[in-house]
């Protein structure tokens, strides 16, 4: 049975992704690799053993190019409306919380907020299969 440990993003600026990664989801470091051309760090919490993989390219000084493949990661949360409040007042800029209903029940609630780099990231509240 296969387990899934970790998704990879590529990151423009690594103090700015660690600050965002912490105060957003209270990611921390749980490993950094140090690589001639790029540097590898590991970012967890203690809620799930799934990492996130950030990955520093020495030398780029451009943003990169997500392009139309790219979708969102997501995050589940216990309370969104405090959470919701939390990025606000730390000045992430959270888009307003939607309700998405299926059948005249509610699937989910969310909200998305944009990392520095640019990539999607939907803030769900604990419900249903989102666990």
């Amino acid at each position: 049975m296969a387990k899934a440990i970790h998704a990879m993003i590529r990151v423009l600026d690594e103090a700015r992704s660690l600050d965002f990664y912490q105060t957003a989801f209270g990611l921390g470091i749980a490993d950094r690799l140090d690589f001639d051309d790029f540097t590898l760090v590991y970012l967890r919490n203690d809620e799930a053993d799934f990492e996130l993989e950030l990955t520093i390219n020495k030398g780029r000084t451009e943003a990169y190019d997500l392009g139309d493949g790219y979708g969102h990661m997501a995050f589940c949360v216990d309370d969104l409306d405090a959470e919701h409040a939390r990025f606000e007042t730390a000045g992430l800029s959270p888009r307003k919380i939607v309700e998405f209903n299926r059948d005249g029940a509610l699937l989910a609630r969310f909200f998305f907020v944009q990392d520095p780099d640019g990539y999607q990231i939907e803030v769900l509240q604990r419900h249903g299969r989102y666990r």
